[in-house]
């Protein structure tokens, strides 16, 4: 898959972070993925991408707070 196939559906995955914060946990596996596809051909991660896998990953990991 080319580069900019990649950062395309990058793009939809953080649109519909946005849009569907419900399905957070899900679109963060799917973006994880896109990310780890990227590295497997060996291509450049932005820096921007990298902070935000980081962050979202320790938000996923913190335990929600009682309702």
């Amino acid at each position: 898959m080319a580069f900019e196939d990649v950062k395309a559906e990058i793009g939809v995955l953080l649109t519909r972070m946005q849009n569907e914060p419900e399905d957070a946990h899900e679109l963060y596996l799917q973006l994880w993925e896109k990310l780890n596809e990227l590295k497997a051909y060996g291509l450049p991660i932005p820096e921007d991408l990298k902070e935000l896998e980081e962050a979202l990953s320790s938000d996923l990991d913190e335990p929600s707070p009682p309702a």
